[in-house]
């Protein structure tokens, strides 16, 4: 893989921390009226629809994303529709199960899980080999975000319940890491956008399956009524699941796995400022040790080894 592709890699999967991070943000204002369920279908259903007018207005320019998608092998197709349903079906209903138990606060500190995992997945999956400094930058990155979660434990909780929440949270992020690690070879022999409308596509069918079993489903779809919450639930469903996704999949797609997984862990710290900044949440102490140690983190993973050969070339080091 070309340097420069790195580069463009890394720049993609910061863009996808930061607006994922905003979005969370208009995400906190609209889930105060909307069930959890309803407002993640009805932000796959806003970002399948951008994602297919977009391949719709490629096909206008001469760049036809479905003929892209049907010179693709049968088995990397079903391979990234299988990768749409366990990383964003599968995971975002176990999540919101772990959620439900265990609350925010805990939530936030499982997901420090995420990079980890994908780390070891790209060195199971794609025998990845990374730096020192990818190392250290990843631990720096993780121990930000640790320090900016809030650690409240749920009173209504049994310590059963809260494992139960701990493990299921886990497992969700695994899934979410492991389901874009296995298709990184594929995604190098095919365009973003084609890539990730098939993942959300798969997602999408079977949570709209999921949103139709159980007593209250009639919820689930009221949602889509037009109503005074769509003034954040819809910016938010275009940052997160429309330009959070496609700069996700980018940043997997032309930079290690493991790498372009570390710096999108960075969206906790800046929905963390965001949140001081738009919704009046505390940022103290707490909060500038956990944005210190991140972007240090996050110089390390981009620039490090390059500082290194550079001062190792002067002699300086």
């Amino acid at each position: 893989m070309e340097p420069q592709n790195h580069v463009l890699g890394q720049t993609f999967a910061l863009l996808a921390a930061l607006t994922w991070a905003t979005a969370l943000v208009l995400f906190k204002r609209s889930g105060e009226r909307v069930p959890p369920i309803a407002l993640n279908l009805f932000k796959n259903s806003v970002g399948l629809v951008l994602l297919l007018a977009t391949m719709g207005v490629w096909a206008a320019l001469g760049r036809d994303g479905i003929a892209d998608l049907l010179h693709q092998h049968p088995g990397d197709l079903c391979l990234l529709l299988l990768s749409g349903v366990i990383g964003i079906a599968l995971a975002d209903t176990v999540f919101f199960f772990a959620l439900n138990l265990i609350g925010v606060g805990l939530i936030s500190v499982v997901d420090c899980a995420y990079s980890p995992f994908a780390i070891l997945f790209a060195y199971l999956l794609l025998a990845e080999k990374l730096t020192v400094f990818h190392y250290i930058g990843a631990a720096l990155i993780v121990a930000g975000v640790f320090t900016t979660s809030r650690h409240t434990v749920p009173v209504n909780r049994t310590r059963g319940q809260i494992a139960l929440g701990m493990l299921l949270g886990a497992f969700a992020v695994a899934m979410m890491a492991f389901g874009i690690v296995m298709v990184k070879p594929i995604l190098e022999g095919i365009d973003v956008i084609p890539a990730t409308a098939v993942r959300m596509f798969a997602g999408f069918v079977l949570l709209s399956l999921f949103a139709l079993v159980g007593p209250k489903w009639k919820q689930n779809w009221t949602v889509f009524r037009p109503a005074p919450v769509w003034k954040y639930a819809v910016p938010a469903s275009v940052l997160g699941t429309y330009l959070a996704m496609i700069f996700w999949v980018a940043g997997f797609k032309y930079t290690y796995a493991a790498v372009s997984a570390v710096l999108n862990q960075t969206s906790v710290v800046f929905a963390c400022i965001l949140a001081a900044l738009f919704l009046k949440e505390r940022f103290g102490g707490r909060q500038i040790t956990a944005l210190t140690l991140a972007l240090i983190g996050v110089l390390i993973v981009t620039i490090g080894e390059q500082i290194f050969q550079i001062l190792s070339a002067r002699g300086d080091v």
